[in-house]
């Protein structure tokens, strides 16, 4: 049986400004093996990694690139592109794209960007909004998806069967065994998202569930390397 992901919620965000290349760089040394991060697209059509759907007062499907670069995070750096992330984050780790929204004309644009990334085998999507999933599943039936849940789904494998996604987001106060029964019963995975508290890590660990994304992923990590071989 493989060993559950530590994945560092937007970079080791408890370290560095979330969404930040100095949160995704910083991952790796503090265990991690993937990151997670948040993109939108641009009026212009590129994609830009931000979890909200504004910049300062600008909305940011209706600013451009420039405008958007133009937004210094908090430790000084510009708004990240897709390109510039997948290229700070290492090789070794799995990027896990959440898509905050994506009208289907952008949807070549991350197939492009995923394809010149440096691990494209290593790029996966999840998302809230189900559709998006289904659709870039039709379009890339070998792109590794999930869907994200905030609250307790009354049928979770359907949820992702729908969606045709293998791993199930859930917001870990809504895990339970019979959620996780039913999920691995039907082959598919479930990650929980976003714990941070070492005891329900260790809680979480112990129900069997295939993945942290946490905002410190040494504690995480700490947490995965205690369980027994």
């Amino acid at each position: 049986m493989s060993r559950p992901l530590v994945i560092a919620h937007r970079g080791a965000s408890g370290f560095a400004t979330e969404n930040s290349l100095a949160a995704f760089r910083a991952a790796r040394d503090l265990g991690a093996d993937a990151v997670e991060l948040d993109i939108h697209a641009t009026a212009d059509g590129a994609l830009v990694v931000h979890h909200d759907e504004m910049i300062g007062p600008h909305h940011v499907a209706h600013c451009s690139l420039a405008e958007a670069r133009a937004h210094l995070l908090a430790n000084g750096e510009p708004i990240p592109t897709l390109d510039e992330a997948l290229r700070a984050i290492h090789p070794d780790m799995t990027a896990f794209i959440e898509v905050k929204s994506l009208a289907p004309r952008h949807d070549e644009t991350l197939f492009r960007l995923f394809d010149r990334s440096p691990a494209p085998h290593k790029v996966a999507v999840h998302a809230f909004d189900h559709r998006i999933v289904h659709r870039l599943g039709e379009q890339r039936p070998t792109l590794h998806r999930g869907v994200l849940s905030a609250s307790y789904p009354v049928h979770p494998v359907r949820c992702m069967e729908d969606a045709d996604a293998s791993v199930l987001w859930q917001q870990w106060k809504h895990v339970d065994e019979a959620l996780l029964e039913a999920v691995h019963g039907a082959g598919m995975q479930v990650y929980v998202w976003t714990v941070d508290d070492p005891e329900q890590i260790r809680r979480l660990l112990a129900m069997g569930v295939d993945g942290l994304c946490t905002n410190y992923p040494d504690r995480a990590r700490a947490a995965v390397d205690s369980l027994p071989s």
